[in-house]
């Protein structure tokens, strides 16, 4: 019987995790990580590694840690080279300096003790909390229940690069998905499809081991922000009025008009400009309708079926679908025990993002109360700080 059970061991479930530990809401005796990989951030390592990211785009006092100025404090202290830890008047941290730092504060709490590698299956009210039952036929039980499930697992694929798939030795991946072939093993020359941050990642990576065999085909001009939302989103200023506003419709609306869907920021256009100019990666713009295979080659084409670019392989980075998450076993969970959703299927939380009795939600699935920072790293954090100062 566990205390606290916390169905996601990425971003948002560590962080959660940490401050509970942290703010002693329980000890890692009581507590139960469930998480279908092998250890924790497992598939946040794995994408940020695909694609090569050196910092992050969010600045040094967004971590996992319950302390604002953890991070720092952690590259003083392993006295690592400020210059190289941190990037920018933002203080971004690089992705070496963050996940030595998470791994810091997981081994410091002993969070790999908690951790159960499983599936969900179903989830139950039981009279004294919550029994969560995994594929693999073990039960857990435990008072309180967080869900701190993402979209990650969701890869969108637009409908051409679906039924191009389908045809047999076509070389088109999503960027994510887990069963994507080492690089080297792939077909050149490769041309990727998204117009984001994690294309232009991708294609910094590519283009740097494979000059002048790659090409990023995008459908809108690049969109420069620094944040993927405004800032003023991280503080009272745009969360109050976020708050007074009654209608779950118009809240979802607010959340898709805030989040600069698609965009880079400043320096890494910059760097991608240097790229171009040496002639290692080019830039082809339009929209691709459908796309065809011709002599081991596969032709992307527009509305009017002109080809726009033809290429040998295909790598989508091209996001993740935003529908609710762990629907197969969230959806009978909802309509058992008549948890409140709005029109977009997403719950319906106190500001204690309490969901029913015992029941919390962090992460996507907290965003009609968090707003748009509630899939980010600062979304983590207020969210754990929102629910253990709760309790």
């Amino acid at each position: 019987m566990y205390e606290w059970m916390v169905v996601g061991g990425g971003i948002q479930g560590i962080t959660m995790a940490i401050f509970l530990l942290k703010r002693n809401k329980t000890t890692i005796d009581k507590l139960a990580i469930i998480d279908p990989h092998p250890e924790p951030l497992a598939n946040w390592k794995h994408c940020t590694n695909i694609i090569s990211m050196p910092y992050l785009r969010s600045p040094s006092v967004h971590h996992l840690d319950v302390e604002p100025f953890s991070l720092q404090a952690f590259v003083k202290y392993k006295s690592y080279d400020w210059n190289t830890a941190f990037y920018g008047r933002f203080k971004r941290p690089s992705l070496h300096v963050f996940n030595e730092h998470c791994e810091h504060i997981v081994d410091d709490l002993l969070l790999k003790e908690a951790w159960i590698q499983g599936r969900v299956r179903d989830a139950n009210r039981t009279k004294i909390g919550w029994s969560v039952q995994l594929h693999n036929g073990r039960e857990l039980t435990g008072k309180n229940l967080v869900l701190a499930i993402g979209i990650s697992e969701q890869l969108l694929w637009p409908k051409w690069a679906e039924i191009l798939k389908k045809e047999a030795s076509t070389s088109v991946y999503h960027i994510f998905d887990s069963d994507l072939p080492s690089f080297e093993k792939l077909k050149r020359p490769f041309t990727i499809i998204g117009g984001g941050i994690t294309s232009v990642h991708l294609a910094l990576k590519l283009s740097a081991l494979f000059p002048n065999e790659v090409t990023l085909l995008k459908r809108h001009p690049f969109r420069l922000h620094d944040f993927d939302s405004d800032p003023a989103w991280l503080g009272p200023k745009n969360q109050l009025s976020f708050r007074k506003i009654t209608s779950y419709k118009k809240r979802r609306e607010q959340i898709i008009d805030a989040r600069h869907k698609g965009s880079i920021p400043h320096d890494l256009h910059v760097k991608l400009l240097h790229r171009i100019r040496q002639g290692k990666l080019h830039i082809v713009d339009g929209h691709i309708e459908h796309a065809t295979v011709s002599n081991g080659q596969i032709m992307l084409r527009d509305d009017q079926d002109s080809m726009i670019h033809k290429t040998g392989t295909l790598l989508l980075a091209t996001g993740f679908k935003p529908t609710l998450p762990g629907k197969e076993w969230l959806r009978p969970m909802i309509h058992k025990h008549h948890l409140q959703c709005a029109e977009c299927g997403y719950p319906i939380v106190s500001k204690s993002l309490q969901w029913g009795t015992n029941l919390y939600v962090i992460g996507a699935l907290a965003e009609l109360e968090m707003g748009p920072i509630a899939r980010n790293i600062s979304g983590a954090r207020q969210a754990a700080e929102r629910i253990v100062s709760s309790l």
